[in-house]
């Protein structure tokens, strides 16, 4: 496994809060959410816990999956996080 710095793994975990976050807000569980488009409920739980750092197929199924563009969710995301965020270590 490639070895991740803090500010990437901050970002995976943010990003994973971010989309538990707007599961939620559908009052969708993890398992009716991947059943109902065929996302990996596994896969599924281990990004909303920040545990993986999920492929850019995998975002864009999950952004569909909660009706929500996924420019939206980086730019939420972006927000969150700040201008002053670099994963880059400086």
């Amino acid at each position: 496994m490639q070895h991740k710095n803090k500010h990437t793994l901050h970002l995976i975990k943010k990003f994973g809060q971010q989309i538990k976050e707007q599961r939620e807000s559908l009052n969708k569980s993890q398992r009716l959410l991947a059943f109902e488009y065929d996302l990996d409920s596994g896969n599924l739980s281990r990004i909303e816990a920040g545990q993986i750092d999920p492929k850019l197929t995998m975002l864009w199924r999950i952004s569909e999956a909660l009706g929500i563009p996924l420019s939206e969710i980086i730019k939420s995301l972006e927000d969150e996080l700040g201008e002053n965020f670099h994963i880059i270590e400086q």
